[in-house]
């Protein structure tokens, strides 16, 4: 798609420099919160590394996504590295959800306070990453002629870094700049005086639509389904607010690594269930609080019907409470999937943004989009004459940025093909025939499911320590067995099976993108930490060390 978001990429400009060639034990590819840390475990065991990042500088997703409104739906003191003590002193957040900018500050702090940037290259695609099994070294190659070869190949690429780009008709008709809410420009956008159409209401649009309504002259909403969200209660973090982590940490920390740990546990199935008025109860205390702790109010929320549709009342009586519009309020209720199976928007003032004069709402199961004109956009009932676009229409989630790279394993068994019926990887960490590639935050891993950083940290240290046991014992190779790693996977739709999870076409099953199979990709199931810690104990097991 050509958008004015991709005329400002940095691609045209990029400095020159050689071409780096050579041998390595490790290469990563991505420097977000996952590349960072596995650079800095990787050069603190001893391996010469290198890292290729696409943009100009770190961050990862938080480099590329700066429109407006954007933040994190983690607290910020949560979302967070815990794995330097002095890094948590030296760093304070400002706000209890933190802004895009305060994150990629945060990312530039620990790449400097670490000296991390000597370790990378940026502005460099990675386009290809094949293993030779004569050298049992992986060699891959860059958009700007590298060729490294490398032990090991850890794959940084983020779940949430290559944008669903629309494929509307008529794209390349309308006149007007279209932005993309996963591509915004660096420089600011001003809307001023504009009519603007705003394409998703996604966690990106929830979040963009408010202050896009603020500036523009009239906004039209185009929502095919509406999305649970929650408000933030967004404020300045406090004293007492560092004091009260700063106690808690170190239970929140082993609470991480419980075998009870996890979206849904065995507490899950065995749970009473609660009366409507103890749930009502409980959940205007938490609208009240904002956040998404909306979804840890009850153990069985997210896999008992009986108890989710009570929270699905609550939020679309909110609804109707917050829009003056009965139609509209109506169309912003979500209906006929559960409450938090996809993921739960956390927003600031969206609900009331549709009480503004300047704001429209397009249902488009009333009405659907047909296509892009050079003056807007036309529907299957009218035509609506904008100025600009902005498609909020999220992510190539988990997969979309390894399939963006040629990827080969054994045999010239390119990734994709192995996944073809759908992606499969031993706790989603690695993948059979592709011996000593690692994927931080793969399918079949907890990833979007709950806190990234700590997902990232997780993986990494695990990885690292994998690469330290193959040291010590003289082994080359490591790879999953490929009944282990059908095992993981049955275990991992089974476990999602057991939820509520898959009553929605969500993009955790890939629903999001066309001709994309339907699995259900992250891991809900309790005790992943501690399943991982014990296969590491046992030897590694369900891998194959040569």
């Amino acid at each position: 798609m050509a958008t004015q978001a991709n005329k400002q990429d940095h691609t045209g400009d990029r400095a020159e420099r050689a071409a780096v060639e050579g041998d390595y034990d490790a290469v990563v590819v991505g420097a977000g919160f996952g590349g960072l840390y596995a650079l800095h475990r990787l050069r603190e065991k001893g391996l010469s590394v290198i890292g290729f990042e696409a943009a100009p500088e770190v961050g990862g997703t938080w480099y590329w996504n700066r429109y407006p409104g954007v933040r994190c739906d983690v607290p910020s003191l949560y979302y967070s590295y815990t794995w330097s003590e002095e890094l948590r002193r030296e760093w304070r957040w400002s706000e209890k959800y933190a802004a895009r900018r305060e994150i990629l500050d945060y990312a530039k702090y620990v790449a400097d306070r670490f000296r991390l940037r000597d370790l990378l290259r940026f502005q460099t695609r990675v386009v290809s990453a094949s293993f030779d099994e004569a050298s049992g070294r992986w060699l891959v190659r860059t958009d700007r002629g590298d060729e490294i070869r490398a032990r090991f190949c850890i794959m940084a690429s983020g779940a949430l870094s290559v944008p669903n780009s629309p494929k509307t008709p008529g794209l390349e008709s309308f006149r007007g700049p279209i932005y993309h809410t996963a591509r915004w420009p660096e420089q600011e956008v001003d809307f001023s005086g504009l009519r603007v159409g705003v394409v998703g209401t996604g966690s990106s649009g929830v979040q963009a639509i408010p202050l896009i309504a603020e500036a523009a002259k009239h906004v039209v909403v185009f929502q095919r389904t509406p999305n649970f969200s929650v408000p933030a209660r967004n404020r300045a973090l406090q004293d007492e607010d560092f004091k009260q982590f700063d106690a808690a940490f170190p239970a929140y920390c082993e609470s991480l690594a419980s075998p009870n740990a996890g979206r849904v546990n065995s507490s899950a199935f065995e749970a009473p269930i609660p009366s409507r008025d103890e749930q009502w109860r409980r959940y205007e205390e938490l609208w009240q609080e904002g956040g998404g702790g909306f979804l840890l109010s009850f153990p069985n929320l997210l896999t008992h019907e009986a108890v989710n549709d009570v929270a699905c009342d609550f939020v679309r009586e909110k609804i109707r409470q917050i829009v003056k519009n009965p139609k509209t309020a109506a169309a912003l209720s979500p209906s006929g999937y559960p409450l938090g199976v996809k993921r739960i928007c956390v927003d600031t003032n969206y609900y009331e943004t549709f009480n503004r004069d300047n704001v429209e709402l397009v249902n488009l199961k009333e009405e659907p989009l047909e296509a892009l004109t050079a003056d807007g956009v036309k529907t299957s009932a009218r035509q609506f004459d904008l100025d600009a676009l902005v498609f909020a229409t999220g992510f190539d989630a988990i997969t979309g940025a390894l399939f963006a790279m040629d990827i080969r394993g054994r045999n010239e068994l390119r990734l994709q093909d192995a996944w073809a019926e759908g992606p499969r990887a031993y706790l989603g960490i690695a993948v059979a025939d592709f011996p000593n590639l690692f994927i931080i935050t793969g399918p079949g891993s907890p990833s979007v499911i709950g806190n990234m950083i700590n997902a990232c940290e997780q993986h990494v240290d695990w990885l690292t320590d994998c690469i330290d046991h193959m040291r010590a014992q003289d082994f080359r190779i490591i790879e999953p067995d490929p009944a282990a790693e059908r095992a993981w996977m049955t275990h991992v739709a089974e476990m999602a099976e057991r939820t509520l999870f898959p009553k929605a076409d969500s993009w955790y099953l890939g629903a999001n993108i066309a001709g994309k199979p339907r699995v259900f990709m992250p891991y809900v199931g309790e005790g992943y930490r501690h399943r991982c810690a014990q296969i590491a104990a046992r030897g590694y097991e369900g891998f194959r060390l040569t």
